[in-house]
């Protein structure tokens, strides 16, 4: 069997990158990333491209293969790190060692995507808004990659034969030990468009096949889904880190007019445009997808990651949040006419006294 193994790492590095202005990065001048389109499209359909250098390799090996790169940058305040390993199995057991790649310097790949994309990030400084204030842990995702079987033609045929293969692989798990029900249900999201393809999906590691040999649509297809998963994660606890803040400053004593209430409503009415917009645009990177079979691979990755739900909670968050806002604004309100209530009285009481004093 031949392939490869390709690593995704995907990191929040920004609220918004200003891609327009971008001319260098690493000392390499960017494209935009554009993949072929095989199936049936229609015509006039606008894709998104992010931008992407392709740096030398690394200098260190991993299992005695160079890894190869790719770097992309997202308008949305992310950048995906890709690293790619040939390799040529005897069997799907022998590929169990990649998940936990080590390059033969002793660094881990996690390590390595991490510095990249510290130096990414140094490179595009003036270009990024909205700094990310968490610890850079990436998103990652593991795709087993194969463009030759050995022998068949027909992948479907071959899964049959494999389907333990690829759900221990997969699950990282010796074969043996995986119940039926639970290989079923590794193997139960599944794609292909002709029988010399196949994709399976699953929560930490995908199996694709492609006997044609070009893997870079469905692999664009998997990474978007694992950044948007990235990207509802970090906001999803940026919400929580958020939430908690705004209720401890709302427990405070404040004034009506200056001090911490309005300072809440300012900073809790900035906060909700920035979660809105971050939202539209992750569900905007998506819209590409006119090629059907793409369009099926990406929603099987996301139900796989399951966005929807990650969706479902920052939606609620958002709730949240609209009611705190509405709750801060009603009170702030409410003080402010009780104050402006209190002045009047007392310019009353005092128009009065003056009154009582000229009459004497």
């Amino acid at each position: 069997m031949q392939g490869e193994v390709i690593y995704f790492y995907a990191f929040d590095v920004a609220n918004e990158i200003v891609t327009a202005r971008v001319r260098e990065i690493l000392s390499e001048k960017p494209f935009p990333f554009e993949i072929r389109m095989d199936h049936t499209l229609p015509k006039d359909m606008p894709l998104y491209k992010p931008l992407a250098i392709a740096p030398p390799p690394l200098k260190s090996t991993l299992f005695g293969q160079p890894v190869r790169l790719l770097i992309r940058i997202y308008d949305v305040g992310v950048v995906t790190i890709m690293m790619r390993v040939n390799h040529a199995a005897a069997t799907l057991g022998e590929l169990m060692p990649y998940h936990h790649p080590v390059l033969a310097d002793g660094r881990t790949l996690d390590a390595v995507a991490r510095d990249l994309c510290s130096q990414v990030c140094t490179s595009l400084d003036e270009f990024m808004t909205g700094r990310s204030t968490f610890d850079m842990i990436p998103e990652a995702y593991t795709v087993f990659a194969l463009s030759g079987l050995g022998g068949p033609r027909d992948v479907t045929l071959w899964l049959n034969d494999n389907r333990r293969g690829v759900a221990g692989l997969l699950s990282e798990t010796a074969p043996e030990r995986l119940s039926e029900a639970q290989v079923a249900e590794i193997l139960r999201i599944q794609r292909s468009f002709e029988n010399t393809d196949l994709v399976v999906v699953d929560w930490d590691a995908a199996f694709v096949a492609d006997l044609e040999g070009y893997l870079d649509d469905v692999l664009y297809a998997i990474e978007l889904a694992n950044l948007q998963l990235e990207e509802l994660r970090v906001m999803d606890r940026r919400l929580d880190q958020y939430l908690d803040r705004a209720y401890d400053d709302l427990d405070r004593p404040r004034l009506p007019l200056i001090g911490t209430a309005s300072i809440s409503l300012r900073n809790l009415r900035r906060f909700r445009m920035d979660v809105t917009k971050l939202t539209d645009e992750i569900n905007h990177i998506t819209k590409f997808f006119g090629d059907w079979h793409l369009a099926r691979v990406y929603l099987g990755a996301r139900e796989r990651f399951y966005l929807d739900q990650w969706r479902a909670s920052v939606e609620q968050r958002l709730a949240q949040l609209d009611k705190l806002y509405s709750v801060v604004h009603a009170e702030t309100n409410e003080q402010r006419m009780l104050l402006l209530e209190i002045v009047v009285v007392i310019f009353f009481a005092v128009d009065l006294w003056m009154l009582f004093r000229g009459n004497k």
